[in-house]
């Protein structure tokens, strides 16, 4: 599917991420849309990483031969169609049924890659069949540490080409509007929050349907999940053991300091994967735009970088990957896409953000997503001088 040329046919339903949002705000339950869109503390670092973001200028640049534009997309030995994938993300089929399942087919046809975390609704094994190659897993350290090692065997024995190891989550952080909602997981449908399920009949019927979700990748099919348990034992050492035991690439998901990107480097991780969780785990966490470049710098031009938080249109992309992301993962506006209008909300908004980061190249002067670079940036108010 040409994601580009396919929004010319007619204005989609959902138009972009913040419509999406708006969509999803009105169709969810308060509990599901505050557990999705939420943020960790005051969710100041939320609107931080969103607001660096505007805060960053870009130089167009005319009379450019721009004509055709190519968006296709290198990153470690595997092509994709778009500089853009979705990133892992728990108990995604709280959204919409069979959100996963949307998501890995998608991925598919659009040639981009998909996360499953540990914490998703769906098997790691059923995201590999509908994803394919494009399918990474992610893996969170949490007790016992035979479970995570099953997890990490399991991916093996899938066909997963690509594990993407989270490190920043050695405890997860209180996000206040979950705990005045009552939020709890394994989800359950509560009599607490019957009114709030009750006046949002689609998804409450919908995904009754469909089976409550739960984190199937976890012993007796989620039930015994504790949200709130220590991941401490994710450290340097076991790093250099996951190094050893993972015989494919391997990403490290979480970084936002540039001595733990050059220690992660030394460990022989394939990739970083810069992210501040969405903000979801340290509200004083910098923007993770802000402090990419300076990891850019440290790690030097060719190692791969992947990058998430606080991006939301087209021209964030662009953004990211002129300040040194090789490639950039959705979050949030994937599951409001999704909340939105299901498979249709998602590749409407796939198709979009395609048309707005071609469209931003052009303005750009680029013609291939390697002609984006930090020179492009506008520095100190002043345009550029070259």
């Amino acid at each position: 599917m040409s994601y580009e040329s396919s929004i010319k046919s007619g204005a989609p339903y959902v138009i972009d991420a913040t419509h999406a949002r708006f969509l999803a705000k009105k169709r969810l339950p308060k509990l599901i849309f505050d557990f999705i869109d939420g943020a960790a503390g005051r969710e100041i670092g939320k609107a931080r990483n969103e607001q660096a973001f505007d805060d960053i200028q870009l130089q167009s640049r005319v009379l450019r031969q721009v004509d055709p534009r190519n968006l296709t997309t290198k990153f470690m030995d595997q092509s994709f169609q778009l500089p853009f994938g979705i990133a892992p993300m728990g108990m995604c089929n709280l959204s919409h049924p069979k959100a996963d399942q949307i998501m890995g087919q998608v991925a598919k046809t659009a040639q981009i890659p998909v996360g499953l975390s540990s914490a998703a609704s769906s098997r790691l094994e059923d995201m590999r069949k509908w994803a394919g190659t494009y399918a990474w897993f992610q893996l969170y350290v949490t007790p016992p540490l035979d479970h995570t090692l099953s997890l990490v065997r399991r991916a093996q024995n899938a066909g997963y080409s690509t594990l993407v190891f989270t490190v920043d989550v050695p405890q997860v952080s209180r996000r206040l509007r979950d705990v005045a909602n009552g939020f709890k997981m394994p989800f359950r449908m509560r009599s607490k929050q019957f009114f709030d399920f009750a006046t949002h009949p689609r998804w409450s019927l919908a995904t009754l349907a469909n089976g409550v979700p739960k984190p199937l990748n976890f012993p007796d099919n989620g039930d015994g999940f504790d949200r709130d348990a220590s991941r401490a034992l994710a450290d340097w050492e076991f790093l250099k053991q996951l190094r050893e035991l993972w015989p494919g690439k391997l990403v490290v998901k979480g970084i936002t300091s540039v001595p733990d990107a050059l220690q992660v480097q030394e460990c022989g991780a394939d990739a970083i994967y810069i992210s501040t969780h969405g903000a979801r785990q340290l509200d004083s966490a910098p923007a993770s735009i802000a402090v990419l470049p300076l990891i850019r710098q440290a790690l030097g031009p060719d190692y791969p970088l992947l990058f998430d938080s606080g991006v939301r249109n087209g021209e964030d992309i662009v953004k990211a990957l002129v300040c040194g992301a090789n490639m950039v993962m959705l979050g949030r506006p994937v599951l409001y896409a999704l909340a939105a209008d299901g498979a249709r909300g998602l590749d409407a908004l796939f198709s979009g953000l395609a048309y707005d980061v071609s469209a931003a190249m052009a303005q750009l002067g680029a013609r291939n997503v390697s002609d984006l670079t930090p020179a492009m940036i506008v520095k100190n108010n002043h345009a550029l001088l070259d």
